[in-house]
């Protein structure tokens, strides 16, 4: 796969999981790296492992809400300021949120949801998309789900924001594709992060192992996914080898998504 050395590369939500993951796989690659994050101590911690395991590359640190718009805005100009450049964008920021049926969801959980998964996807866009446009090339993976792809009991809001992705991933790439500017989501499905944990604890808080035992008996590979599998997914469509994928949203996922019926 490309290098990365010399190029420039965001990554929301970048303190743990999905996020850290992929900071790690790109610094072996010799990206520079912009992390960001709402939780300075994650945060720090983050950036301290990453320059212990990898010195000699240039690391940023910014502490973003990115529901904020000016906080998103921040943290794109701070990008700029320090490394003249965005060459890659993965706009992973999420949560899941609570599990409780359509009618009985609580109403501000709900909006924090769409603030966060939706609006802060947008922000993103809005603030990112210019510098690449002026640069004419560029390299955007938004984090959908396979909640993006399907429906999932008791997380509406959830789901909703994530087709939203899918979907603004795919005006993106029809518009910014002109630009050199490559647009795609990635689809986990179940991986082994503290997201996937709370989620169990909520589906069985008496035994959330079982939870998760009864979630991978239905997957193909009989078991969750890890983070770095997720991350050189997104590695590669970030890299110049992507450089005629636009539009598309990748299930990584053990083919779970593809099932129909009990297998």
């Amino acid at each position: 796969m490309s290098n990365f050395q010399g190029k420039t590369i965001i990554i929301t939500g970048a303190a743990m999981g999905l996020g850290l993951a992929t900071a790690k796989e790109l610094a072996t690659k010799g990206a520079n790296l912009v992390l960001v994050d709402y939780n300075q101590e994650s945060l720090t911690k983050a950036e301290q492992e990453i320059a212990t395991q990898f010195p000699a590359i240039r690391l940023l640190t910014v502490m973003a809400d990115v529901s904020e718009e000016a906080a998103v805005q921040h943290y794109v100009d701070e990008t700029v300021k320090a490394f003249g450049r965005i060459d890659g964008f993965y706009n992973n920021a999420g949560i899941d949120g609570t599990q409780a049926s359509v009618v009985d969801y609580d109403l501000a959980i709900f909006k924090k949801i769409i603030d966060i998964n939706l609006m802060g996807v947008y922000y993103g866009l809005r603030h990112v998309l210019p510098v690449m446009q002026q640069q004419q090339y560029g390299r955007i993976v938004n984090v959908a789900s396979v909640a993006g792809l399907r429906a999932v009991v008791n997380y509406t809001p959830y789901v909703a924001s994530k087709h939203a992705v899918v979907g603004m991933t795919k005006s993106t790439a029809l518009e910014y594709g002109r630009y050199g500017i490559m647009t795609n989501a990635v689809a986990p499905g179940a991986i082994l992060t503290h997201l996937t944990s709370e989620g169990f604890k909520q589906l069985n808080p008496a035994d959330p192992e079982k939870a998760q035992a009864d979630f991978t008996r239905n997957n193909p590979t009989k078991r969750l996914g890890l983070p770095e599998e997720v991350a050189k997914v997104v590695c590669f469509l970030l890299s110049d080898e992507a450089s005629y994928v636009n539009g598309q949203t990748i299930a990584v996922d053990g083919g779970e998504s593809s099932i129909y019926g009990n297998i």
